[in-house]
């Protein structure tokens, strides 16, 4: 990922990114932290693109983003956000939305990898259990453990994780970072991290401030 001048304000007024250059090497690991508003999020975004940037450019593969239909784009792109949401389906119906031709067996594959055992095992009809019916409800952490499912089942080349164990109790949040640990292999992995304890093994840090790269290096 080759990130070239990009700037990008949401009112036209002030600059939530300014004029950032970096490159991400295949299969690295690099981390993006900051106070908050400080622009990793939008960062992200940008190489999501979730929007466009006002200037500069984004490749991928050296391919500029912007040529990329925005489908094809999803394909190379997986997410994990601190608020991940699932919908009012099956475990098996929710993990299933990353691929949707995906089999059974691939699907359970997925929550093993994302460390769901233990998920599944109390619910009343395991993957089957239809989410927010009869009083069936998970954690914050079960809900981040099962969107790393979703990531897991995608298997796209790039990784974007979002502030991903904030809601995770201690125990959630161990077997969230083993999940993290399995999903990262081979893949050019992004983190948004407040807490520099969840990126002590990234590759490159980068810490911005107002929409800049303030510095960079290893932990």
């Amino acid at each position: 990922i080759t990130i070239n001048n990009l700037t990008y304000s949401y009112d036209g007024q002030k600059n939530a990114i300014n004029k950032v250059s970096l490159t991400i090497p295949s299969k690295q690991t690099v981390a993006f932290v900051g106070p908050s508003g400080s622009g990793k999020s939008t960062l992200a975004s940008l190489i999501s693109r979730f929007f466009d940037s006002d200037s500069g450019n984004i490749l991928i593969g050296g391919v500029d983003i912007k040529s990329i239909k925005k489908n094809d784009l999803m394909n190379y792109i997986s997410f994990v956000f601190q608020n991940s949401q699932l919908i009012k389906a099956s475990i098996y119906d929710n993990v299933r939305l990353s691929k949707p031709n995906a089999s059974r067996e691939e699907v359970i594959d997925a929550l093993n990898k994302a460390q769901c055992g233990d998920i599944i095992e109390k619910l009343p009809n395991e993957i089957d259990t239809v989410i927010g019916s009869k009083g069936t409800y998970v954690s914050g952490g079960e809900m981040q453990r099962l969107s790393i499912a979703r990531a897991f089942l995608k298997n796209a080349p790039i990784l974007i994780l979002d502030e991903a164990t904030a809601f995770a109790d201690p125990d959630n949040e161990r077997k969230v970072q083993l999940a993290f640990e399995n999903l990262s292999k081979d893949k050019t992995v992004i983190m948004i991290a407040h807490r520099l304890s969840t990126v002590t093994n990234a590759d490159r840090i980068y810490v911005l401030k107002d929409g800049k790269i303030a510095e960079s290096g290893t932990h």
